[in-house]
Formats: structure tokens, sequence, C-alpha cells
């Protein structure tokens, strides 16, 4: 290490110039921290603190020292990035007590295995789909709406709606046949 790096580190100073408590990953412990005290399960802290830092990354270009801390700019990023992961948890809460409740009300004709696994085939297939197609299917087939009435809940045109349905039935369709065609080669 040459002796000017070797001032800025012993300085506290980084390489580049930067004080050591101004650079983003200063505030990861905080981050962390913030996120695990709000979510209470360790992976999914350490998702939002990789996210957080993306944003950071992401939003770098429109920090402004003289609106606020960068700690405090950081804090603010991850709060956001805590509630949509909340969001996110509450929505697979909802979705799995609602295809829990549906297994428990509906009739079976057949073997309660194969159709609890076609469930969760199927769950797996909408997850994996975009938010606008998935919105859409879920309209349809669970809240048993029309496209009009979908396009009048919504707002949006209705071709793009249908434009929605058909990519979403599209990719839905490949990936369960995709999951049938992995389970069949077991």
């Amino acid at each position: 290490m040459n002796s000017a790096r070797l001032g800025a580190v012993q300085t506290g100073q980084g390489v580049d110039g930067v004080p050591q408590d101004r650079r983003p990953e200063h505030a990861s412990p905080l981050v962390h921290t913030l996120a695990l005290r709000s979510l209470g399960d360790a992976k999914e802290a350490e998702d939002v603190t990789q996210q957080v830092f993306i944003g950071v990354w992401r939003g770098r270009l429109g920090y402004r020292a003289e609106r606020g801390t960068l700690p405090g700019w950081i804090v603010g990023i991850t709060r956001r990035k805590i509630a949509d992961a909340l969001l996110a948890r509450s929505r697979r809460f909802d979705l799995v007590a609602s295809a829990g409740s549906r297994l428990a009300l509906a009739e079976h004709s057949g073997d309660r295995t194969e159709a609890a696994l076609d469930r969760l085939l199927v769950s797996a297939a909408m997850a994996r789909l975009p938010s606008a197609q998935q919105r859409v299917l879920r309209l349809t087939f669970y809240e048993d709406l029309s496209q009009t009435q979908i396009a009048e809940r919504t707002g949006w045109p209705l071709g793009t709606l249908k434009s929605h349905a058909r990519r979403g039935l599209y990719r839905l369709r490949r990936g369960l046949e995709f999951a049938i065609d992995a389970e069949t080669v077991r």
C-alpha cells in the first residue's frame, strides 16, 4: 500500500477522498438491524438489505446533501423496502389462506392429494407472472369478473387488459406444461 493510500485509511478518508462515515456501505449494519427488527426473519432482512443498497445505487444521482444526511436518505429507502416486504408477505399469506380455505370448502371427486398438488402448481405458476397479468387472471378466474368489469375496476383500456390476459394465459400454460413435464420425468 502506498503512503497516500495508507494516510487516507489512517485518517478515516477513503482512497477517493470520501470520508468512511459518508459512504453508503457504512450504513449496512443500521439497514440490516432495521430490517431484522421490522421483519423478524434474518433471510428476509438480508434480502431487504440487498434491495436497499440496489436502490441506493440506482438512486445515487438523486441524493441531495442539502435535503438531508446520507444515512437519513438510506433509512428512508430502507423503510420503503421494509414496507414492500411486509406487503409481499401479507399477499403471500392471503394467497395461502385463500388456497387453504378453497381446499377445505371444495368438494373433491378425485384424489385430494392430486387436487392440492394442482393448486400448488397453479399458484406457483401464477406467482411467476408479471403483476399486471396476475391481477387480470385473478380478477377473471377468482372473482369471476368480465373483461369490461375488470377494465372499469383497474382503469386500464380494454385492449391492454385483453393483451395482459392473453399473455398471462400463454405464460401460465407454458409454466404448467413445464411443471407437469418435470413431474413426469421424476
